[in-house]
């Protein structure tokens, strides 16, 4: 993303990346991110694993992910943010 935003400024081109935790879905996607991650289910017993977020969610909305990397940053409101991160992960990176 950094090459790309470096690489693409002077035609005015801004590149950014969003970074989320787990992401709720309906019931028929899979559940796949380390929140929501298990062990010990080969003897039966469903033991968590702190994995989660600082926050106490275990997912957030896609609506979240939406609104961190919405209108204000596709506008002229924000022409001047290039080759950043946004984690919108519930303070999971900062648990670490």
């Amino acid at each position: 993303m950094r090459i790309y935003a470096n690489h693409l400024a002077p035609f005015n081109i801004r590149v950014n990346s969003i970074h989320p935790t787990g992401v709720e879905h309906t019931d028929d996607q899979q559940r796949a991110h380390p929140a929501m991650a298990w062990t010990g289910l080969a003897d039966g017993s469903e033991t968590r694993v702190d994995w989660g977020n600082a926050m106490p969610v275990d997912a957030v909305e896609p609506e979240d992910i939406a609104a961190a990397g919405g209108v204000g940053w596709l506008s002229d409101g924000a022409r001047y943010v290039t080759g950043i991160t946004l984690p919108v992960d519930a303070g999971i990176v900062n648990k670490r």
